[in-house]
């Protein structure tokens, strides 16, 4: 029998106990809770390698809506990118599952109390949802709850755990089961370490930011350098003993903007074995769509707020509780883009395999990988409209001819492996 017969066989097998090996969830439904493929995406092909693929993505924002609109994961939405139904319709078994603390908590200081709630919910939604979804502690885990036919939540914070950065309350946050961190407080410079999109305080990293880094290191987590800035990034790699993760972002060389990684900060994550996870979105990855904004086109927007500045401000100058911050927030989500993009500047998911494809050629196969940013706002390509277009990336890859191989650790093998040697699991 052919490998692909048995793919398709497999996916009418409900899966028992730890039977079958890690593969697609698209392959393995759990028994007794299949989701069936949703009517519009069931007449396009997903490849087979698709299918038998380990497929993680370094960056899917959960959580936000759930918090603010008492909702749940596990329940198909008509709008956002992401929920659990659709995630396995898209074939992922395993997520860097994003909790998020908005820069609109910053002012009051309300950082770490929001970290800890969002943790909190998002650990609550994976237990009421543990037929489809499971907590990750390192790689072992994650290729442990895939056999079982679930999906694996590795979690990673992105916005300050403190803006001071207490390793009191990193400890705390690891002993809950955060196991990836982003060092900025999301686009603010902290205490310890400059954003690409803030002021520069510390020409990159301080002491502590360095005891940060050692911590982590020491703990076993996922040092995540996304939105800092590109000197940032490399003095990071530098100090951190273990691979670092530039978990959502595009290339300088398309896209002008801080929040793009330079050549040379790429080189320095890859040299020390770190991945560069590749964004979904235009505004990282489509010159046409920086040259019409460039024209005097304003950016459409996206669901959130502008962000207020926060390092010199002090909580007794804040009227706002966090009761308030919430009631203000809840109508914007979900945090996914809501805004028109013209045919001609409208990106193809083409464009989003010519990036890819450039990072390969510029640091290696083994040190790229996929952070969609799903429902945190990316300008998604036409063809992938939320997460059960998923296998969009696997066809356009194929289509640059790549390998299996290479496709395989593009999809999810990379993130893996960098799990590994952080977590020692």
């Amino acid at each position: 029998m052919k490998r692909r017969d048995i793919i398709k066989k497999l996916t009418l097998l409900p899966v028992v106990g730890n039977a079958l090996p890690v593969q697609s969830l698209l392959a393995a439904p759990v028994a007794g809770n299949t989701v069936p493929l949703a009517k519009p995406y069931q007449d396009r092909p997903i490849p087979a390698l698709h299918r038998d693929a380990f497929v993680m993505d370094g960056h899917v924002h959960v959580m936000t809506r759930e918090l603010l609109r008492n909702t749940d994961i596990g329940q198909r939405y008509t709008d956002g990118n992401v929920d659990l139904p659709r995630a396995r319709e898209g074939g992922l078994d395993a997520m860097f599952f994003s909790v998020y603390t908005l820069d609109d908590y910053l002012p009051g200081r309300f950082e770490t109390k929001n970290t800890f709630r969002v943790l909190q919910l998002a650990l609550d939604q994976i237990k009421k949802n543990n037929n489809v979804i499971e907590v990750a502690l390192n790689a072992s885990d994650i290729e442990r709850i895939n056999e079982k036919g679930k999906i694996a939540a590795f979690l990673d914070l992105e916005g300050s755990f403190d803006l001071e950065g207490d390793l009191l309350i990193l400890r705390a946050l690891y002993t809950m089961g955060l196991r990836s961190l982003q060092l900025t407080a999301h686009n603010r410079t902290n205490a310890f370490i400059d954003a690409c999109s803030d002021a520069t305080v510390w020409n990159g990293i301080n002491n502590h930011g360095r005891a940060v880094i050692k911590e982590m290191n020491d703990l076993g987590m996922v040092i995540n350098v996304a939105h800092a800035t590109n000197e940032a990034i490399i003095q990071v790699a530098e100090a951190s003993r273990q691979p670092v993760a530039y978990t959502h972002g595009g290339f300088h060389a398309f896209v002008d903007i801080p929040r793009c990684i330079t050549d040379d900060a790429a080189k320095a994550i890859a040299a020390k074995g770190g991945i560069i996870g590749i964004h979904f979105g235009s505004f990282f990855n489509n010159p046409k769509y920086e040259e019409w904004q460039r024209q005097g086109q304003p950016r459409p927007t996206t669901s959130r707020r502008a962000s207020p500045p926060v390092f010199d401000e002090h909580p007794d100058e804040q009227t706002n509780t966090i009761t308030k911050i919430d009631k203000l927030l809840a109508p914007t989500t979900p945090l996914n883009f809501k805004g028109t993009i013209p045919d001609d500047i409208w990106m193809h998911a083409s464009q989003l395999a010519k990036v890819i494809d450039y990072g390969v050629n510029l640091v290696g196969e083994d040190h790229i990988a996929l952070g969609s940013d799903f429902d945190g706002g990316p300008e998604l390509p036409r063809e992938i409209r939320d997460m059960r277009d998923y296998p969009q990336i696997t066809i356009e890859l194929q289509k640059l001819e790549y390998s299996e191989q290479r496709i395989r650790k593009i999809l999810g093998l990379n993130w893996l492996r960098l799990i590994r040697e952080v977590t020692n699991g």
